[in-house]
């Protein structure tokens, strides 16, 4: 292909070549076909083709996975009782339609239907104020569990719950938490349980000033 955008081979030149490729083609075939007692090109050919309509679909259409349906979460928040009205005040446009949600799909409580997690942030800052999971039932979502200590942030993980809550001391900007508690729940008989947690400290000396050099002597 590089040859046709400079001064290359004439059409001339590419049809007289196709030709001869195409007669050594055909005397090849026809060659195959005396040595396999007349059925080489059948056998070569066809067979192959004929495996590959009545066989297996591609990978790709096997490893395809559904898209969940996808949910109002905004309006399923506003619509829940159970939900503050410290939550439903932060839950406003920060730009034009666009909500501080962040939405997850997923397998929590076992049904045919994804669960959903939702989590409500401060437009500022993204601060977590309150993460919720809603079951499907009946063709209803319902909440099955709620966190609203901010600053929280619920996600799934390989089918648990885990909710990522951050600890402040005195003094601690928004910014710069001192620590973490990550709590993970698990569903059984009919509620999330805890299942562990674990507790992280955050470095201080992280973004400080460094450390002074040693005296000398």
């Amino acid at each position: 292909m590089l040859g046709l955008t400079g001064a290359g081979p004439t059409r001339a030149t590419f049809r007289a070549v196709s030709t001869a490729v195409a007669v050594v083609a055909a005397l090849a075939l026809v060659l195959t076909s005396c040595a396999a007692g007349g059925t080489g090109a059948r056998d070569e050919g066809p067979a192959h083709a004929d495996s590959v309509g009545a066989g297996a679909a591609p990978s790709t259409s096997a490893t395809a996975s559904r898209t969940p349906d996808r949910v109002d979460a905004v309006r399923l928040v506003k619509a829940d009782a159970r939900v503050s009205a410290e939550v439903k005040r932060e839950l406003k446009p920060c730009a034009g339609d666009e909500y501080p949600v962040d939405v997850s799909y997923g397998e929590l409580t076992g049904t045919s239907a994804d669960d959903i997690v939702v989590n409500v942030l401060t437009c500022g800052d993204a601060v977590g104020v309150g993460s919720y999971v809603y079951r499907e039932e009946d063709g209803e979502y319902h909440n099955v569990f709620q966190a609203e200590e901010p600053p929280v942030y619920a996600e799934i993980d390989r089918g648990d719950l885990v909710v990522t809550k951050q600890v402040y001391e005195k003094g601690d900007p928004v910014s710069s938490p001192s620590g973490e508690n990550v709590i993970t729940y698990r569903w059984s008989a009919g509620r999330f349980t805890e299942e562990y947690r674990t507790h992280n400290d955050y470095s201080n000396a992280v973004g400080g000033d460094p450390a002074p050099a040693p005296a000398d002597g």
